[in-house]
């Protein structure tokens, strides 16, 4: 019996690369059109960053809750799960996540979105158009089928990178909650890619740390007493 220590994350990979692939283009074709419907309702949140009104803030909860648990059941439940047992656990991950936004969200109301000002919010901004436009696309330039393309609100990846984003530009105060979901899945996911050896795997676990890092950043600058020193303590 080989030593822990030798094992390498492929070991642990319970499917082919061809295999992972090809779901996605089974997928596809049993969805369609719901790629066009959801890539619809990122623009439509698209539209609504920046506005500062309760209700719109609970539409884009509204709208990312309905694209996790699509995800979830969809998805993981229905499609992931038939090649990976551990997806069970996944589509349970994002249906946890989709009840958080509607619970932090559209109940309680503590996500509200303003106009990216400061230099965090405007990566969240170019991070959600990121996956929202861009993501799909590198699969397919990096020499996958169009017909595996990983489309926003309908595939895990783009819907967690671009939920990222999103929270960059919210100022409510549970969005720390909603972050952990999505960025655990980013490192499990490129955890993933990087077993298969996919060009792409750097994108997710590089996303989730950004947005990581940003919502650090962007919470010590707003912190009353970090962005200015008392006057007794300025020189």
């Amino acid at each position: 019996m080989s030593e822990w220590w030798t094992y390498t994350l492929r070991d642990f990979l319970l499917f082919s690369p061809r295999t992972y692939y090809r779901l996605f283009e089974i997928y596809n074709a049993a969805i369609w059109p719901a790629q066009i419907v959801a890539f619809a309702l990122g623009l439509t949140i698209w539209a609504l960053l920046g506005r500062t009104a309760v209700l719109r803030g609970r539409l884009i909860a509204a709208i990312l809750a309905g694209c996790w648990l699509w995800v979830a059941i969809a998805f993981h439940a229905h499609r992931y799960a038939t090649i990976n047992t551990v997806a069970v656990y996944f589509a349970c991950g994002f249906g946890l996540e989709a009840a958080l936004l509607i619970w932090t969200g559209i109940v309680r109301q503590r996500l509200v979105f303003s106009r990216p000002v400061d230099p965090a919010s405007r990566a969240g901004l170019w991070i959600f158009l990121f996956a929202l436009v861009i993501e799909p696309m590198v699969g397919p330039l990096l020499g996958r089928g169009w017909r595996q393309i990983e489309i926003f609100g309908v595939a895990p990846d783009p819907t967690a990178v671009a939920t990222l984003g999103i929270l960059l530009l919210a100022n409510g105060r549970g969005r720390w909650a909603l972050i952990a979901v999505p960025a655990i899945w980013c490192a499990v996911s490129g955890a993933t890619l990087l077993a298969m050896k996919a060009p792409d795997a750097w994108i997710p676990p590089l996303a989730a740390a950004l947005a990581a890092f940003l919502a650090v950043w962007q919470t010590r600058a707003h912190r009353p007493g970090l962005s200015q020193r008392p006057a007794d303590q300025q020189v």
